[in-house]
């Protein structure tokens, strides 16, 4: 047994958590029989007070008694990933704000991601993914090429594991055999020496595997649609990473499930970063499908603070 002596914020769950003890009515249970009458807890917890923590050996009896809320079926999903036949479009939408002490920028974008499933190899899967209807609130030359020579690679090809997170993504035969003739007709299109330099930086990026691959594989698209969420569930939690695009950071994050209310539907919650770092904040939410695990909607949205620079981006895909 030993004395915490409880900090501001601190909650009997949040206690039990970092002593490895499952169920928090234990640790009220056990203090309440070891204190003195005046230390007594009955309600909550208050900052500054003494708090009596079981020694290893009682919490591996308390934990031994598989009662603990977090142990629910419900709170530990197996979420499978079952694509067959599996076509959706979905509309994706992209804000951000980037902020400093003098000016505050902001950009939208949207566009429409067509996903469809074509074939089982093994245990992995292959999708084309087609991206369309672009609309940038800017409005820039530079946005609209950016958004045109996207188009013109349709359809990009995602091969995943049996979990659905991304092995590969490449671009399909017919844009790679001709990209020269989709390069002249961008640059009809687009008659500006910049938009010249730009295609060269793009071909060298589409015509290299490697680089292509590694590219796309940090689309904000991409990274929802295909994220890790069918780890595996235990004591309520689930553990994945995510990239932050722009940032070129990557967060693991622990994951939760929200709301079972609905038996169609599992909708999960990442909002706490392991690892955390106070420059960060993230918060994603998750529809999925029970029967097949594949997204229904999505809302991310995170904030970096680099310096004196804020950046904020939610995204929504539905």
């Amino acid at each position: 047994m030993t004395v915490h002596f409880i900090l501001s914020g601190e909650t009997l769950e949040s206690i039990s958590e970092e002593i490895n003890l499952e169920n928090p009515k234990y640790l009220k249970e056990f203090h309440n029989v070891h204190c003195a009458r005046e230390d007594i807890i009955k309600d909550r917890i208050i900052a500054g007070k003494k708090l009596l923590l079981p020694d290893f050996k009682t919490i591996h009896e308390y934990n031994s008694r598989n009662d603990a809320p977090c142990k629910a079926p419900e709170l530990n999903p197996d979420i499978p990933f079952s694509p067959e036949e599996f076509s959706k479009i979905y509309t994706v939408n992209i804000n951000e704000t980037e902020e400093n002490a003098l000016e505050k920028k902001n950009t939208r974008l949207t566009y429409t991601a067509s996903v469809k499933w074509v074939r089982k190899e093994g245990t992995s899967h292959i999708f084309n993914i087609y991206k369309n209807n672009f609309f940038d609130a800017q409005g820039s030359m530079m946005s609209d090429l950016a958004s045109e020579s996207i188009r013109a690679l349709n359809p990009f090809i995602i091969t995943t594991n049996e979990k659905g997170e991304i092995l590969t993504i490449q671009l399909n035969e017919n844009a790679r055999n001709h990209f020269d003739r989709i390069k002249d007709r961008l640059l009809d299109l687009f008659p500006d020496p910049y938009a010249a330099m730009y295609l060269d930086e793009f071909e060298f990026a589409v015509m290299n595997r490697d680089l292509f691959d590694r590219k796309m594989k940090e689309d904000i698209f991409m990274n929802l649609c295909f994220a890790s969420l069918r780890n595996r569930f235990k004591n309520g939690k689930s553990f994945l990473r995510q990239f932050i695009e722009g940032e070129n950071i990557w967060v693991d994050l622990m994951q939760k499930v929200e709301d079972r209310t609905d038996p169609a539907e599992i909708i999960l919650r990442q909002n706490e970063i392991l690892y955390s770092d106070p420059h960060i904040a993230f918060d994603g939410k998750y529809n999925v499908l029970a029967a097949t695990g594949l997204v229904k909607k999505a809302e991310v949205s995170y904030t970096v603070t680099r310096e004196d620079i804020k950046t904020s981006t939610s995204i929504t895909i539905e």
